[in-house]
């Protein structure tokens, strides 16, 4: 119950008031500058309002509060998620916020942003201790590995960091991270509930109701981008999940879009430094797709379509 009471909680918070952040945004002639060296006719969206992460995050805490009040399941886990939620949402508010003002389309200094992860990843393990959680490390064929106390803190880093990186890397067309971070997000919520991990599965819910609400304004054309702010966030706290159900490895797969994305733009650079020449037309690898005459919405909902594969067949294979 707490579940559906946080997803009705977040939609309607987010609904509602994502007009009046859109219009406070176009006021302040605050919008997106984008990249020179992206597709051609993105250069249309310049001027579009950004940071429209942080109306869905805000929804998420409400939310996640009220809903754990209530229902008394505000513990430690659930403000856990909160915390990787808002400070990564800060970190990709202080970078949005160097580009608007600034006016140019580089923000935090890439060891800047790093620490800050690294800082929320340290306090998610302190947490993770204190709550007696295991130290293992479940990998489907082969059982569950014992990584050891350092062993799972390095891990937590790197899956902490690498995946708000790979949702970061994702967030590139209308819509898209909005779709499928709905679909991942249901996804470890569904798994969450199978456990009676009622907090986990509530936050979880929360998320999918903010960002399908963010999407009624976020699909193509666009009238507001979600932001570093939101893609960061989402990342690193989806990353956090998946800890959390001890399912970690399940987000290689269930996340697949974002390994694939992250794939492209690592395999991009390492063949033009070694040979000279592209794999993709550009990356990260939805601009290829854009590059060879696929539409967004095309991208969108074939990418949206795998990761609905993807999380299925994920939950079939853990059951």
């Amino acid at each position: 119950m707490s579940s559906v009471v946080s997803f009705l909680i977040s939609f309607i918070f987010t609904a509602a008031f994502m007009p009046a952040l859109i219009r406070y945004f176009r006021a302040k002639h605050e919008g997106q500058m984008i990249r020179e060296e992206g597709p051609s006719w993105h250069e249309k969206k310049s001027g579009t309002p950004t940071m429209g992460g942080l109306m869905f995050i805000l929804a998420i805490i409400v939310a996640t509060l009220i809903a754990g009040l209530v229902f008394g399941q505000l513990d430690p886990v659930a403000l856990i998620l909160l915390f990787i939620l808002i400070l990564y949402g800060l970190l990709g508010m202080w970078d949005d916020s160097i580009k608007l003002f600034r006016r140019q389309n580089e923000g935090l200094k890439a060891w800047q942003k790093l620490l800050g992860q690294i800082i929320g990843g340290a306090v998610f393990f302190a947490v993770y201790l204190h709550e007696g959680l295991p130290l293992l490390l479940k990998i489907p064929g082969f059982g569950a590995v014992h990584l050891g106390l350092v062993g799972y803190f390095i891990f937590i880093l790197f899956w902490l960091v690498g995946f708000s990186n790979a949702v970061n890397l994702t967030d590139g067309l209308d819509g898209l991270v909005a779709g499928v971070g709905s679909i991942s997000f249901i996804t470890y919520g569904i798994i969450a509930l199978h456990q009676h991990q009622y907090d986990v599965a509530m936050f979880c819910l929360a998320v999918v109701g903010g960002l399908l609400a963010f999407l009624i304004y976020n699909h193509k054309p666009a009238k507001i981008f979600m932001g570093d702010m939101g893609s960061l966030a989402l990342g690193g706290a989806l990353a956090a999940v998946s800890i959390l159900v001890h399912h970690e490895v399940s987000l290689l797969w269930i996340g697949l879009i974002y390994v694939i994305e992250t794939a492209s733009v690592i395999l991009q650079v390492i063949s033009f430094k070694t040979t000279g020449k592209r794999i993709f037309l550009m990356s990260p690898i939805h601009h290829h797709f854009e590059m060879k005459g696929w539409s967004e919405w095309r991208i969108d909902i074939t990418f949206w379509c795998i990761s609905a594969v993807t999380a299925i067949t994920g939950i079939w294979v853990m059951w």
